[in-house]
């Protein structure tokens, strides 16, 4: 049963921010936030509310110590020179106006990052960018963009003094960048992709699911690309027999989506494995 200073607490933060506390293993965040404003001097949470409305500083500190999810901009920069020199300037020889997806986008720096990087090439209004988690709450933190220096550490220095406002110990991302990106939450073996991708991203998150359901989730992404459209992985993992799902291989954790459609068959046999099980 939540106190009534604590409840109060959280419904004044889901307003303020769309991060919903009540989400969260209560004794464990009201212990986390409880040492945070005593620490800072405040006597209960109605007064650390009111701290947080009045100290940007504070407010930043808070979002860091209720961080769960961690991530970063670049991460394995060489991979994104890579997508920037080599993969954009493929897939914009056949198509100018790309549709692009960051599956599992956590905090937002993933997408974010793609928006910088394709701002290189055109106006970011040129490109759809869509990204996705199941988690409410990293999607209401990746609209703030508001980061601590940790998460900038990879960022080229032109990139950072481009894009982002230092204010105290974070950093503000642009709206410009902000806007580009569309965010949703999604459920990726419960709901249906959409599709016509030119580019998926989906980066160390699959070495968490079965090798069923990923069985399940290379056909949906394959299914989700263009014809020649590209599948972009994380360093943890590596797709086994990637033809049975139409990829090839463009380079390192890239994977092409080849132009025929073979695996229909086995989309089936997946989906009926997963229901059955």
């Amino acid at each position: 049963m939540l106190d009534g200073d604590y409840e109060l607490f959280i419904k004044k933060i889901k307003k303020k921010t769309g991060i919903d506390l009540s989400q969260y293993k209560e004794a464990q965040m009201k212990r986390r936030l409880t040492s945070l404003y005593e620490k800072r001097g405040f006597e209960n949470f109605q007064e650390f509310f009111q701290g947080l409305n009045n100290q940007p500083e504070l407010f930043y500190e808070f979002l860091d110590r209720m961080t769960i999810n961690v991530s970063e901009f670049y991460r394995n920069g060489k991979r994104w020179k890579i997508l920037e020199e080599t993969i954009l300037p493929k897939l914009l020889e056949k198509n100018k106006r790309l549709k692009i997806w960051s599956a599992a986008c956590s905090t937002g720096e993933e997408p974010y990052t793609l928006a910088m990087i394709l701002s290189k090439f055109a106006p970011l209004s040129t490109f759809q960018i869509h990204a996705t988690d199941i988690d409410d709450n990293v999607i209401a933190r990746a609209k703030l963009g508001m980061y601590p220096e940790r998460s900038l550490q990879e960022v080229p220095k032109d990139i950072k003094e481009k894009y982002f406002t230092k204010e105290g110990t974070f950093y503000h991302i642009s709206r410009d960048i902000i806007k580009s990106v569309q965010f949703k939450k999604h459920n990726l073996l419960a709901e249906p992709f959409e599709t016509n991708y030119d580019l998926i991203v989906c980066r160390n998150v699959l070495i968490y699911f079965t090798e069923d359901a990923k069985e399940i989730l290379y056909t949906k992404f394959s299914d989700a690309l263009r014809k020649e459209g590209v599948f972009f992985v994380g360093s943890t993992e590596q797709i086994f027999n990637a033809v049975r799902f139409n990829f090839s291989s463009l380079d390192t954790f890239f994977m092409k989506r080849s132009k025929a459609a073979t695996h229909c068959y086995n989309s089936v046999i997946y989906y009926i494995k997963a229901l059955v099980r």
